[in-house]
């Protein structure tokens, strides 16, 4: 506004307060008193303005209410500055203007808007007190001068300069910057055209301050949003190579620099490991590994704090590694307490990283950080589930090499078997053992007199079950060479596991003792699924005096035989799982078989499989199948391959979650 004491400004412009007050904070220097002496030297090339009593003619008046609106309807700072210039160009004829604003960092003037300078004037540093402007500045008054060749400190950046005006912005007594004009004749500048621009100046100073507080407070919006970008972005990649590349590529969004890296700690070498650097947005490869400490990487590192470094050169901390650098700025990348890593940002500029770029790496960092240690975790976990998966299968391989690779095929029966893991590997377990013959040492033919199939469940999944059952299966193949009794194989296998003795490990198994000789089949069960027993009549089961509760002949099941004649039967042979009590003993039942009758022997993911409805595949339906199904009597592979397709049928896509076993014996 204008230099006037409020006492002497018009009523209309006076505000309430006391007569001191200063609109806009501006204290224009005061008038000599009339009748004070003058000293002869008092006289300077330049005069800070007297303060005249002034009036506002309509001139000025109209000038204000079109400074007003022109400052009134825009925040953008860049338009503000064009409007300004354009209204003082209308009551002052220059052809040399300029506005000069405070750096915040520096504190220097530098040119915001010019016209009339060359490109070398504007690029100009102006300290305060230094040259007209920084004297307007550094006195906070107008400074008219007539004749600046007469001017000690005056800059001259331009020869045919001959007078200027110079007037500071003020806001809130702080000095936020200069309007500067320049004219090529000597005392251009009128004290009406100071009054003008301390009045363009008095109301401009606030509308600066205001559009550089709306610029800072949406670059900050603008910021925090893509901030928030990155970060939903970064969290989503979980490869660690393509996510340090993908965080250069975002954080070029906000700071632009020139140089980036990224590097690593690394507990097995202790120091922090290059990863990726970019230059100039090329991807580019670099040896630099930093240790804790050392350079300014490593003293961010050791402070777990940012440093930021106006010039490397005048640092004793920086390490050259490129020449041409002159700023950087350094954030520790900081997860659960521990620095993990370091963002670096390098550029050619002087000072050209500030507290603003500080802080938004140093608050983007926390999530990088974040995203690092989950995608190493990731990759950690990686490469465990692949480790994993060659054990498994190698783990399968071994389990399938447990298996029988073919069943034996006696003269008076065929045997055929199947086993589908619910899992890469299982827990089910089958196997036929070679008995040779009555009396004689265990011995392998092409056809054997007596074989022992064996079917048992390990309790639980996966590997687990699959290690069980290979321990399970190596003590059976021990004890087989003592030709044991089914009933007393499995209580001594039951003893064995009892000495090995794994919490919440047991088996369900069941066996039997085919005597292809005599055609009779004696059947031991330790809490394994009941086998199905299919033949033309009622089956004559008779069990052994000495090893069942109850003696003489008992029936192999209650079915009725239909009326295409054949009959499917359980044997109810039970007992106790092994693993799980000590000194069990169990009962053991003999069949005497006839040509045709079948045997089916299964674990409980036959009958317990489900479908989507989440109904279970059950006994009845087995039973069904190996009553009505046309073929499913005529072999024993026949037999396997009815049931597997029909469990199949059920389930209609729905995940196995049991193994599947099966191992029939038909009677020829």
């Amino acid at each position: 506004m204008c230099a006037a004491r409020k006492s002497d400004a018009p009523a209309d412009l006076r505000s309430e307060g006391s007569a001191e007050h200063f609109e806009g904070d501006y204290r224009p220097a005061q008038a000599a008193l009339p009748g004070a002496p003058e000293s002869a030297n008092s006289t300077p090339a330049y005069a800070l303005a007297p303060t005249p009593n002034i009036r506002l003619e309509p001139l000025q008046l109209d000038f204000l209410m079109r400074l007003a609106d022109a400052l009134n309807t825009t925040l953008d700072l860049n338009t503000l500055m064009h409007r300004v210039a354009d209204l003082v160009r209308a009551v002052i004829d220059y052809r040399i203007f300029a506005i000069l604003l405070v750096n915040d960092r520096s504190g220097d003037l530098r040119m915001r808007f010019q016209t009339g300078h060359t490109p070398e004037v504007e690029r100009l540093r102006i300290k305060p007190g230094r040259g007209i402007v920084g004297e307007a500045a550094s006195q906070r008054k107008s400074v008219l001068v007539e004749n600046v060749r007469k001017v000690d400190n005056y800059i001259n950046a331009n020869p045919n300069v001959r007078s200027e005006l110079a007037v500071p912005l003020i806001v809130k007594n702080r000095v936020i910057g200069v309007i500067d004009l320049q004219s090529e004749q000597h005392g251009y500048f009128t004290e009406e055209h100071q009054r003008l621009l301390e009045l363009t100046a008095s109301r401009m100073a606030i509308a600066v301050e205001n559009a550089r507080l709306y610029t800072r407070v949406s670059r900050q919006a603008q910021t925090l949003t893509v901030l928030n970008d990155i970060s939903r972005e970064i969290t989503s990649i979980l490869d660690l190579d393509d996510l340090l590349e993908r965080i250069g590529q975002l954080l070029k969004r906000v700071i632009d620099f020139q140089m980036f890296t990224i590097l690593l700690w690394s507990d097995r070498a202790q120091r922090f490991e290059h990863r990726f650097s970019s230059r100039f947005g090329e991807r580019i490869k670099r040896e630099h590994n930093v240790t804790l400490g050392e350079g300014i990487i490593g003293h961010a590192a050791q402070m777990r704090t940012p440093v930021l470094v106006p010039d490397v050169r005048k640092d004793p901390r920086y390490i050259i590694a490129n020449p041409e650098v002159r700023s950087e700025l350094s954030v520790p990348l900081i997860y659960k307490g521990k620095v993990i890593g370091i963002i670096d940002l390098e550029h050619t500029r002087v000072n050209y990283y500030n507290e603003e770029h500080q802080t938004t790496l140093s608050t983007l960092s926390a999530q990088v950080a974040i995203s690092i240690a989950n995608a190493r975790l990731y990759q950690r976990i990686s490469e465990e589930e692949q480790r994993l998966e060659r054990d498994l299968a190698m783990a399968r391989e071994v389990q399938l090499r447990l298996l029988p690779s073919a069943p034996p095929q006696p003269r008076h029966a065929e045997i055929a078997a199947a086993f589908l893991p619910a899992r890469s590997i299982g827990g089910d377990v089958y196997d036929f053992i070679d008995y040779g013959t009555a009396g004689n040492d265990l011995y392998k033919t092409a056809q054997p007199e007596r074989i022992a199939i064996v079917l048992g469940d390990v309790s639980g999944k996966a590997a687990p079950a699959a290690l069980y059952a290979a321990l399970v299966s190596g003590i059976l193949r021990s004890l087989a060479a003592r030709h044991l009794p089914p009933a007393d194989l499995l209580a001594e296998l039951n003893n064995q596991l009892q000495e090995r003795k794994l919490d919440s490990q047991y088996v369900t198994m069941l066996m039997a003792l085919w005597n292809d000789e005599t055609r009779t089949l004696q059947i031991a069960n330790a809490g394994s699924v009941q086998p199905l027993y299919v033949t033309n009549s009622a089956a004559e089961v008779t069990a052994t005096p000495a090893r069942r509760s109850g003696k003489g002949k008992g029936s192999g099941g209650d079915g009725a035989a239909p009326a295409d004649g054949f009959n499917v039967a359980t044997v109810q042979a039970e007992g106790f799982p092994l693993g799980l009590f000590p000194d069990a003993q169990y009962e053991e039942l003999t069949i005497a078989a006839k040509s045709g009758d079948v045997l089916v022997f299964f674990s409980d993911g036959i009958v317990d499989a489900l479908n989507a409805e989440g109904e279970m595949f059950g006994t009845e339906r087995l039973e069904a199948v190996l009553r009505e199904h046309p073929s499913a009597c005529n072999s024993a592979q026949a037999t396997v391959d009815a049931i597997l397709a029909a469990v199949n049928t059920f389930q209609s896509g729905t995940a196995h979650f049991d193994d599947e076993t099966l191992v029939v014996l038909r009677v020829l």
